[in-house]
């Protein structure tokens, strides 16, 4: 079953195309990779989905769980279960933890945020006293924001490079989240430029100039990983069958 549709949407800023008719279906309960060049349109991707200010004046229709979101704000869209966790983990001065976490969970008890810290390697009784501010390393913060995730239960999560900027004691946590997640059944894409990213996926888009050029599963997906891509559009390689991706891959 399809949680997610994007129908031939099509969005334009200052005059370029950063999703061009593009079209995909998001099979709900799946863990779902990202992948492309740099200026593919990933992040616009997300953006675009959320209905983020200046990413929802688009062609086409973008469909939640059968139904068009198209005309919802990011709010609306949020309490309908969708989620962003930016590549830049959130920092608020003055707003503790423990409210953090419990911001968007359903359930606010003491247990739901202690199992939400321990989830991500946290010791509760030090960090629910805490403030998301400064004071947090960059890691630290991304684990409270993906606790803050695990706590709200969300239908759709949309990761954007959700390992950048955070120390590789951090990492492993960050993988059982998005395992957890899928387990209480919640929808993952993951926006990406790792391949240990994607083999938490089962699923994987490419993407290259704003279109979608190839999907399949996560193991038939790593060729372009290794210098390998499929035939595009791409801006700079345009009708070749032999070329060179801004990444460096071969299109």
């Amino acid at each position: 079953m399809n949680i997610l549709e994007l129908r031939q949407v099509t969005l334009a800023k200052e005059g370029k195309t950063l999703l061009d008719d593009f079209s995909m279906e998001v099979w709900e309960g799946h863990v779902h990779a990202i992948i492309g060049p740099n200026g593919a349109g990933k992040s616009t991707l997300a953006n675009t989905i959320m209905g983020l200010s200046g990413y929802r004046d688009i062609a086409g229709d973008i469909l939640f769980q059968g139904s068009s979101i198209k005309a919802l704000g990011v709010d609306e869209r949020a309490r309908l279960g969708l989620t962003l966790v930016f590549q830049e983990p959130a920092r608020f001065e003055g707003l503790g933890v423990a409210e953090f976490i419990l911001a968007g969970a359903k359930d606010k008890s003491g247990r739901t945020l202690d199992r939400a810290l321990e989830m991500v390697g946290l010791e509760p009784a030090t960090y629910k006293a805490r403030a998301v501010d400064k004071t947090l390393s960059g890691g630290e913060r991304k684990r409270i924001e993906l606790a803050s995730i695990q706590a709200m239960k969300p239908r759709l999560v949309l990761m954007d490079e959700p390992d950048s900027g955070v120390d590789i004691d951090s990492i492993p946590y960050i993988y059982e989240i998005i395992r957890e997640l899928k387990r209480e059944g919640s929808t993952i894409l993951l926006i990406t430029h790792s391949p240990e990213v994607l083999r938490q996926a089962d699923h994987a888009f490419l993407l290259c100039g704003g279109r979608l050029v190839d999907k399949g599963p996560m193991d038939t997906m790593f060729d372009y990983f290794n210098g390998k891509c499929v035939p595009c559009r791409h801006v700079g390689v345009p009708d070749k069958a032999e070329a060179v991706c801004e990444d460096g891959a071969n299109v």
